[in-house]
């Protein structure tokens, strides 16, 4: 009986040996991870206010149509709430139906990037914003005068500007229109659970996302995709070991930033295009050429790295990336629109 007794419990204690060993290994595991993680990207720092005059004077520009040549075509045109901040159209559409060279990526995380457009031709959001409105495509104005005579025929903008632009003498500018937008869209990107997951809960991430950022981290994906913004912060070629369209099918290549340098060391060279909210924002590429996330992740594997991956890879990986989703900020809506002198009469 006491024999009995001592077995079971050597038994007992052997089992709870390997329990705390197996929790051992598996924290182990999450710190090891957690620490390449740390040391690879960066968790998104507080966004800045919107309740300012300056980011609700752009809140109100970003909504505004009737800037537009003909009335209907708004910086919110191309990036909707309900797609994450973009607009889920291969190429995007602008003034009098007019068809985009590109693909509209999210605004959500425009911010975070170190420069803005897919070929890298605007530096800022802010230069971005200030040439939009006479984009051919775009907005369709001739010239900014014309935009600026828009804006003051709407008197509660001249009010808005003033307020937002103090001691300005006449603060309805061009200028000042791109400052307010950047403003503004600096305000939109919000922490996912991968930013929880960076500044330490291991458990913001599940077992199934852990692993497809391992497998992010360990097949070189992190080589362009990094930091901050998950990428954004440099540019690439598209299709390091072979040519893009052999695997996205696009019917046209684009020459990418080649067109912008007229360098023949910039052919096919684009912007990496952050991560962030990924899992949202199909269809996917500069011309939005493939519909599918797993799709997406298999060429990219392919033309970037050389690899073929398996089923259970590109599983893993779509699945980490469904944790780089960040909630719709509550302040991407428009506010009630100033009243124009045709509405007041």
């Amino acid at each position: 009986m006491t024999s009995t007794i001592k077995i079971s419990a050597l038994v007992g204690f052997a089992a709870a040996g390997l329990c705390l060993a197996a929790n051992a290994v598996a924290a182990g595991a999450d710190a090891a991870l957690l620490s390449d993680a740390k040391r690879i990207f960066a968790p998104l720092p507080a966004a800045p206010s919107a309740k300012t005059d300056q980011a609700e004077l752009g809140r109100r520009l970003f909504f505004e149509t009737r800037v537009s040549a003909d009335g209907n075509v708004s910086c919110s045109h191309c990036h909707l709430p309900d797609k994450q901040g973009s607009d889920g159209l291969p190429k995007s559409f602008g003034v009098f139906g007019k068809i985009n060279p590109r693909n509209a990526p999210t605004i959500f995380n425009a911010a975070l990037q170190f420069k803005a457009h897919w070929r890298g031709d605007r530096e800022t959001i802010e230069e971005q914003a200030e040439k939009s409105p006479t984009g051919a495509v775009s907005f369709g104005n001739p010239d900014f005068a014309t935009v600026i005579a828009k804006l003051k025929s709407i008197p509660g903008y001249t009010e808005a500007f003033a307020k937002a632009f103090p001691g300005e003498a006449d603060p309805v500018t061009q200028k000042n229109w791109g400052k307010a937008l950047g403003v503004y869209e600096r305000t939109l990107p919000q922490p996912t659970r991968f930013d929880a997951f960076l500044n330490g809960d291991a458990k913001a991430l599940t077992p199934a996302e852990q692993a497809g950022l391992r497998k992010f981290i360990d097949i070189g994906c992190v080589g362009c995709h990094d930091g901050v913004g998950i990428g954004g912060d440099k540019f690439a070629k598209f299709g390091v070991v072979e040519d893009y369209w052999k695997e996205t099918g696009s019917k046209d290549p684009d020459k990418g930033r080649a067109d912008v340098t007229k360098s023949d060391a910039d052919l096919y060279v684009f912007k990496v295009p952050s991560l962030r909210n990924v899992a949202k924002t199909g269809p996917y590429f500069h011309d939005g050429s493939v519909a599918e996330l797993p799709k997406t992740v298999r060429v990219m594997a392919k033309v970037q790295l050389g690899a073929d991956l398996t089923d259970k890879d590109v599983e893993a990986i779509t699945a980490f990336l469904g944790a780089l989703t960040q909630p719709v900020p509550a302040h991407y809506s428009a506010l009630t629109p100033f009243p124009d002198d045709a509405a007041k009469k």
